[in-house]
């Protein structure tokens, strides 16, 4: 198993929107109890990500032939693709402890300082989210990166003092969602960058079968292919559907998955054959019933499916316009072919679209 377009940080609240949601890529509480036992252990047991795989590959082999440490990586990527495995598996390849930490955790440069300078030789450490962390100790990680020091103030006012701290070589590995977020000088000390893509079907389904194993749970390749064809191209939602299949085959099917039975569970769940929850199809239902497939603006559109403004345009809509079901445009929120399709509803003969009809125009 693997794990796990720029706009505003919503943080925390982000997450909690998106915690009680099947499809969701962020790891709940139970994810993490379960990835630790699911997750790769080195470069050839992770599936997919070709490209960086084999860059990242090259990057370690070369550092382990210099007997230097690595250098600094960022990955970045959506949610559940596989930053923290990937961070696990560069310390292993390296032989080097790891420390993982994140942005929301380091508010201030004395936090930062104490953990770099904990730090063994060669150890690396893994910042989540670093996108979040405070501009003081994202300044304080220039140095760091780059000179293995940092400077300590000691004291306040005029009588304050810098005190040089020499570290001990490291490498950083950090990740983030929203690599645009990022100052250029922070991206810059990088010496390595790795875009996490979303998973093909295929390489989902490879995913599922290993997860399987692990788990002992009894599959077919036809009920992997309806998981992986559900998961909306993310490893963690593929095995977080795996274990909800599994709970409805022990239940109903004496324990064996087959693509009948994992169709079945997954209506159970409300996830439909293209990925879609339930909130999903509201967005998608109130944009063609109420609104005609659009414009509409992303307040209104909000408020026809009660829920608020962030949840629908940070949790539903990037899904959906990666899926081509619906396009963000200067007027307003529009529905594709696609969308009217996937419904199985029928798009206005004569154009008429939004509220004109209300007005008879």
């Amino acid at each position: 198993m693997n794990w796990d377009e720029t706009g505003p940080d919503t943080g925390d609240l982000a997450d909690e929107r998106l915690d009680d949601r099947l499809v969701a890529g962020v790891a709940d509480g139970e994810d993490t109890a379960v990835e630790a036992a699911l997750r790769p252990k080195d470069l050839h047991e992770f599936v997919g990500q070709e490209k960086v795989r084999e860059q990242l590959d090259l990057v370690l082999k070369a550092a382990r032939a210099r007997g230097a440490t690595a250098d600094h990586v960022l990955l970045s990527g959506a949610p559940g693709l596989g930053k923290t495995t990937l961070s696990m598996i560069i310390a292993a390849e390296m032989g080097a402890p790891i420390r993982i930490t994140s942005g929301p955790a380091i508010q201030h440069a004395g936090d930062l300082a104490a953990i770099l300078s904990s730090l063994q030789e060669g150890e690396v450490l893994f910042l989540d989210e670093i996108h979040r962390m405070s501009r003081p100790a994202e300044e304080m990680l220039y140095m760091a990166m780059e000179d293995f020091r940092v400077d300590v103030i000691v004291g306040k006012g005029p009588g304050a003092t810098a005190i040089p701290l020499e570290l001990p070589p490291f490498t950083l590995v950090g990740a983030t969602t929203r690599a645009g977020l990022l100052p250029p000088p922070l991206r810059d000390r990088f010496g390595f960058t790795g875009h996490m893509e979303f998973y093909a079907p295929t390489e989902l389904e490879r995913v599922i079968h290993r997860s399987a194993g692990l788990l002992d749970v009894a599959i077919d390749p036809a009920g992997a292919a309806e998981i992986a064809g559900r998961s909306r191209g993310t490893p963690r939602i593929a095995n977080r559907l795996l274990r909800r299949v599994r709970d409805y085959a022990q239940v109903k099917a004496e324990g064996r998955i087959d693509r009948d039975i994992a169709a079945a569970a997954l209506r159970v769940y409300e996830v439909d054959a293209r990925g879609l929850d339930r909130l999903d199809r509201a967005v998608l239902g109130a944009l063609l019933k109420l609104f005609g497939g659009g414009p509409v603006g992303l307040s209104t559109l909000a408020v026809a499916v009660g829920e608020e403004r962030e949840t629908v345009e940070e949790v539903a809509e990037p899904f959906l316009v990666r899926e081509g079901l619906l396009a963000r445009t200067p007027r307003g929120r529009v529905a594709t072919p696609a969308a009217w399709a996937h419904l199985g509803l029928v798009p206005p003969q004569h154009g008429v679209k939004g509220q004109q009809g209300l007005f008879g125009a």
